[in-house]
């Protein structure tokens, strides 16, 4: 599949570094086309009616809502579009919502890049099989509707991480594991861009070398810092 033949998805997330993030990541690694950035419930709306993607990722704390809110409405169920729920809230009561009103999937935050990757590899395959099984048994309803994350594969894709890069980025958190390290400072250190910066440090955190600390402020975003993983 080219980049013209891709399928299109929206990001429904107020935060620009973790969007960011995501539209990176998911650019990089699979056959799919980022078409906008929503940071509110209405700039959603809005995308989606001008768009239609295939797939969104939503957030659900947004400032003028809840994700989960858009799940019900008409507008996202007049087209082909899958959910794949992405949210920090972890009670019960949010994810048998978003599971009734149809996600793909439901990933708590801060988001593991593994787990992002197993389910946007679950949602590929998937479209993949619909689109090219025409008749099925039961063993193949099973394996449709039945794909859970713990089985997909869990080797890491090393696309776009340079060995030697890598090795400078992990060399300032060795020399002072009990600093967290911002993404400023980090590039600083190194000299590297940040989008660049960003990607080496979230592999650092899929592979289990650095953890995520998020830093509250009293105004805005939190923002988020990386410190050596105790033990590695």
């Amino acid at each position: 599949m080219n980049k013209s033949s891709a399928f299109d998805i929206v990001i429904v997330e107020d935060e620009p570094y973790l969007a960011g993030l995501h539209r990176d990541f998911i650019e990089q690694n699979f056959q799919l086309n980022v078409v906008g950035i929503a940071a509110t419930l209405e700039q959603a709306r809005t995308l989606l009616e001008l768009h239609q993607p295939r797939l969104v990722l939503l957030d659900n704390y947004l400032p003028d809502g809840q994700g989960v809110d858009l799940m019900d409405s008409p507008l996202l169920k007049s087209f082909d579009c899958s959910v794949i729920f992405i949210t920090a809230a972890s009670d019960m009561q949010t994810c048998s919502h978003a599971m009734r009103s149809g996600a793909f999937d439901y990933i708590i935050k801060p988001v593991s890049f593994h787990r992002l990757r197993s389910s946007l590899e679950r949602f590929m395959q998937l479209v993949e099989t619909m689109n090219h099984v025409k008749v099925v048994d039961q063993t193949a309803l099973d394996r449709l509707f039945n794909l859970p994350a713990i089985n997909t594969p869990s080797t890491s894709s090393t696309k776009g991480i340079e060995p030697i890069t890598l090795e400078r980025v992990q060399r300032i958190f060795t020399a002072k594991p009990e600093t967290s390290w911002s993404v400023e400072h980090v590039v600083e250190e190194v000299g590297i861009s940040k989008t660049t910066c960003r990607r080496y440090l979230e592999y650092c955190v899929e592979m289990g070398f650095v953890v995520v600390e998020m830093q509250y402020g009293n105004i805005g975003h939190p923002r988020r810092f990386y410190r050596k993983k105790i033990g590695t």
